[in-house]
């Protein structure tokens, strides 16, 4: 199989590391060579986090570079047009339709943009935005935007459900596993594609 690339972006405190831990395991169980990297910047602060999943046959290199990405998930709307160059021709963004102000808008240094989802639309990106948190919350936790998000993912990528379900189980703590199944669940199945 030829290599697929995945980046999960978002800022720090968000969760984009247990959902490429959840989305490595799953497609290692599935039989894949899987390569995962993570670039931090001042995560610690709201900082910017990306995450590189790249899976087929067999992967040589963990980078994904511009114009190679076949799904960037992101955790934030300025995320998503941070990192939209990286997406390939034909890739798919699913971004969480949250607006989290990075430290300059925080400051009064600068303004959050308007319309950064319409405008990547109109650049004939593909973009499936989806309201995670509230659907988050909906599951149990707000915390659960992560795996709102990989359960929207589920949608694009070809393994079966159940597989997603298995992974849950093997990765995230039992205590917080069936928040998380059915976090997964609302992401799964939140409106038609």
């Amino acid at each position: 199989m030829k290599v697929k690339n995945v980046m999960i972006v978002g800022v720090g405190g968000q969760g984009s590391l247990l959902a490429s831990k959840l989305l490595g395991a799953l497609l290692t169980d599935e039989g894949y060579d899987v390569k995962v990297s993570e670039v931090h910047g001042m995560s610690q602060r709201g900082g910017s986090v990306v995450t590189y999943v790249r899976y087929g046959d067999k992967v040589y290199s963990p980078v994904i570079s511009e114009g190679e990405a076949d799904f960037i998930v992101s955790f934030e709307r300025l995320e998503a047009a941070r990192h939209a160059p990286c997406l390939k021709k034909g890739g798919k963004i699913i971004v969480n339709s949250q607006m989290i102000d990075p430290m300059p808008v925080i400051t009064g240094a600068a303004e959050y943009p308007e319309n950064v989802l319409e405008e990547l639309k109109a650049k004939g990106v593909f973009v499936d935005d989806i309201d995670a948190l509230s659907l988050a919350s909906e599951a149990g936790n707000p915390k659960c935007v992560n795996i709102v998000l990989m359960g929207r993912l589920a949608n694009y990528l070809d393994i079966a459900y159940d597989k997603w379900i298995a992974a849950i189980e093997k990765i995230v703590k039992p205590q917080f596993a069936e928040m998380n199944k059915k976090a997964l669940d609302l992401g799964y199945h939140y409106k038609t594609l």
